[in-house]
């Protein structure tokens, strides 16, 4: 019976153990996207976990979705993101960017005046924050077809950079709502051409993406995010038949390419669905139970012992405990989460949680 605290392999990553950092947005990185001392020790402090997968993070200018976001474009930013992959090194840990291009879940007073891209003029329902407060989500642009191979290699430098700023690999970001999980869904997506209409249309710029970052850093250094039936941001996919070719075939491409990991944020991790599209990708599968519900000691443990997945990703937890491993490979008590200050400036609930020594060990 596998454990959760033993280590494994996922492509050319070595995980210490199962528990993998989710990526989460945290909006600590200013006006100009650099991670700077803050950012460091946030990552720092958690690096015994199996595997940090690093916040979203913007490999364009137009795909930048939040303030505060960092960003894989300049050389300021590259050079913050490597004092953030060294100091993680150095605490023993493995660290891979996920790169996120927010499509439509964006403005333009937040992307730097750029168009708002998405594959069909489709606005989102709702508003967002903007450095100038609040604002409704625009109608935006819809990405000619000369223009997607330019998204490719878009996806495709910034893997490059996140290599050469010392990360060991990358996560694309096809989950959420976000530009490559609008392409997936019929609700974001209805395009007539060659990237629209029919499922396997809407997987095209999807399985064109991983195929040529795979080709750019080495397949075993590059994993997928996605999050099928979530129904979040405008995106819609309760049609069981296409979510089955769209999702099938995103599995026999991250298969035939070998890639390191598949990670999927559903509600049923063991269900049937999940379950069959870890069977179609054969390789190392993460599992994330969503935003619903907290993931407990409990939940992680049993989904490793019943081989429901090969390592399970939890977020609000690693937020609250850096040392979350010891306290559940220890049953130990947990530092309460304070939902408050998950996003901001400054550093209170970002690298103030203590570990469980500073939290519970008695005073001397």
């Amino acid at each position: 019976m596998t454990d959760l605290f033993s280590p494994f392999t996922a492509g050319d990553l070595t995980l210490s153990n199962r528990i993998v950092m989710a990526p989460l947005t945290r909006t600590r990185s200013g006006i100009e996207g650099v991670p700077g001392d803050m950012v460091v020790e946030q990552y720092a402090q958690r690096a015994s976990v199996g595997l940090i997968v690093s916040e979203g993070i913007y490999p364009s200018f137009a795909g930048q979705g939040y303030p505060g976001q960092p960003g894989l474009v300049t050389e300021e930013q590259l050079a913050g993101w490597q004092r953030v992959t060294d100091q993680v090194h150095a605490e023993g840990g493995t660290i891979v960017a996920q790169i996120m291009h927010a499509g439509r879940v964006s403005h333009s007073e937040i992307n730097g005046n750029n168009h708002v891209e998405a594959p069909s003029a489709i606005a989102i329902d709702g508003e967002t924050h903007t450095p100038l407060g609040k604002a409704a989500y625009p109608v935006p642009h819809a990405l000619g077809e000369d223009e997607l191979p330019s998204i490719v290699e878009t996806f495709v430098q910034a893997s490059k950079n996140a290599v050469a700023a010392g990360f060991d690999g990358v996560e694309l970001h096809s989950a959420n709502g976000y530009l490559l999980h609008q392409f997936l869904g019929a609700t974001s997506n209805v395009r007539t051409d060659g990237y629209g209409g029919s499922a396997l249309n809407r997987t095209r710029l999807v399985t064109e993406v991983m195929t040529a970052v795979a080709e750019a850093i080495g397949a075993g250094r590059v994993g997928i995010r996605i999050s099928p039936s979530h129904n979040i941001q405008g995106i819609i996919e309760n049609d069981a038949d296409d979510r089955a070719v769209v999702y099938g075939r995103l599995m026999q491409t991250a298969a035939d390419l070998g890639l390191a990991f598949v990670s999927v944020l559903n509600a049923e991790p063991s269900g049937d669905f999940v379950q069959g599209l870890r069977a179609q990708f054969g390789g190392a599968f993460l599992v994330n139970s969503g935003f619903g519900a907290v993931t407990t000691r409990d939940e992680a443990i049993a989904l490793i012992a019943d081989a429901q997945a090969d390592a399970v990703v939890v977020g609000r937890p690693v937020i609250a405990n850096p040392d979350l491993v010891r306290r559940w490979r220890d049953d130990l008590e947990l530092n309460p989460l304070d939902p408050a200050t998950l996003y901001g400036a400054g550093p209170e609930g970002y690298t103030d949680y203590p570990t469980y020594d500073e939290a519970f060990a008695p005073v001397a």
